[in-house]
């Protein structure tokens, strides 16, 4: 009787872990006659049953603060990160405190890495209901602010149940000093007036009011006028609000105010980029890459994990593109390489099409053809995929040729 118990209670215990390893059913619709001005109504006695709105979770609480117990940056950006996409930000407050409403159709991104397409699942119609829990498998929390690296938080672990999770403290740890780079200190200099304008309009632009952000960052600026971080938001919002002339004004004026306040800089380069302006990108991916502490090692051979908030990758690609339309080749291949080496959320596919033909160019033609089948295989449906396809039976025709007349002769 003894061995009996013991064994019914072992499968008892590990009933949930074997449930835990199935993938996940699709979750039911929630009951059509919950009014969505009462989220809290109870569901009809008709609902299935395993009450789903039980497993709901509407927030995650916490908070960030730095590991030597300065000031929290102004621009800590909380993220929720499922199997390497953005599916919600959310800014902290001026003392480290945040809080991520989940599933919310009002939810927005403030930068372009976020993936707005997959945030809402099929459980989620109503904006206060909140995600089911299963949904937080493979995901994390990190902050993201300029001159920080971040810890991360597994939601994985947590053995919190509820609807309002409270995951702890987010630590980040200011980077290391580079030779010729000083954190701005803007920031906290100014008056008290233009922090509290620029926390509203983060707050505004993170509900996507951007009229109500672009008032609130230019009276910071007014107020403050050397305001680098608000200048910088301020180009963010003009941008979205496709006043590009207005937007470039802003990042120049940030870029003027602090030289080591790099994301300006970055924001310019796109720019520069979409205009096809070589030369003034290579000079804006410099300056970047100048600071970065990656371009003065070797990564060939593996990867690096780059979990800097200023992700490089995308400098390095905009520097290899300038730096291949300026035909300096060699450089071209140096950035491009590097970009391959951090670039592993692939958000530069078209990187690999660079690379191939810049190997093709040296007459590689191998490698060449293993950058485009890469290309190929993140991006099936490009719109150049058709061409890409027909670059890489070129280079398959001359890769044949060159083997076909190294082969030795055997007669």
């Amino acid at each position: 009787m003894r061995v009996f118990v013991v064994l019914a209670l072992g499968m008892g215990l590990l009933a949930p872990v074997a449930l835990a390893q199935k993938p996940p059913a699709p979750a039911p619709a929630p009951p059509p006659s919950i009014p969505p001005s009462r989220p809290g109504a109870p569901p009809p006695s008709s609902s299935q049953p395993g009450q789903l709105d039980e497993d709901l979770v509407m927030f995650l609480l916490g908070r960030v603060a730095t590991n030597d117990g300065t000031p929290v940056p102004s621009d800590a950006l909380v993220e929720r990160v499922c199997n390497n996409s953005v599916r919600e930000q959310v800014y902290a407050s001026s003392h480290g405190d945040f809080s991520m409403q989940l599933g919310s159709r009002t939810a927005s991104f403030v930068d372009a890495s976020g993936d707005p397409g997959s945030q809402y699942g099929a459980a989620n119609k109503d904006s206060m209901m909140g995600i089911p829990r299963r949904e937080l498998t493979n995901c994390d929390l990190r902050a993201s602010a300029a001159g920080f690296h971040s810890a991360l938080i597994s939601l994985v672990g947590l053995d919190t149940f509820g609807r309002r999770i409270d995951v702890g403290t987010i630590v980040v740890q200011r980077a290391a000093k580079i030779e010729g780079m000083t954190l701005s200190a803007a920031p906290y200099k100014a008056p008290k007036d233009a922090r509290r304008a620029y926390e509203k309009g983060l707050e505004a632009e993170g509900k996507a009011n951007l009229a109500g952000a672009r008032k609130y960052f230019e009276t910071a600026v007014e107020i403050y006028p050397k305001y680098a971080s608000a200048w910088f938001r301020l180009g963010i919002v003009l941008q979205k609000e496709n006043l590009k002339d207005e937007a470039r004004r802003a990042y120049t004026q940030a870029t003027t105010i602090d030289t080591g306040f790099l994301p300006p800089y970055m924001s310019l380069a796109s720019m520069a980029y979409e205009q096809e302006n070589w030369t003034v990108l290579l000079a804006l991916t410099d300056h970047i890459l100048d600071r970065d502490p990656l371009n003065h090692v070797d990564v060939t051979g593996y990867y690096i994990a780059d979990l800097d908030p200023l992700n490089c990758t995308g400098a390095y690609f905009y520097n290899a593109v300038a730096n291949y339309k300026l035909n300096n080749i060699e450089a071209a291949e140096k950035s491009g390489l590097k970009a391959e080496h951090v670039d592993l959320l692939t958000r530069f596919p078209q990187l690999h099409l660079l690379l191939g033909e810049i190997f093709a160019r040296k007459n590689d033609y191998a490698t060449a053809i293993s950058e485009v089948q890469t290309y190929l295989q993140l991006a099936p449906h490009a719109k150049n995929a058709d061409q890409a396809r027909e670059q890489l039976a070129r280079l398959e025709k001359l890769n044949d040729s060159v083997t076909t007349n190294e082969k030795p002769d055997h007669r």
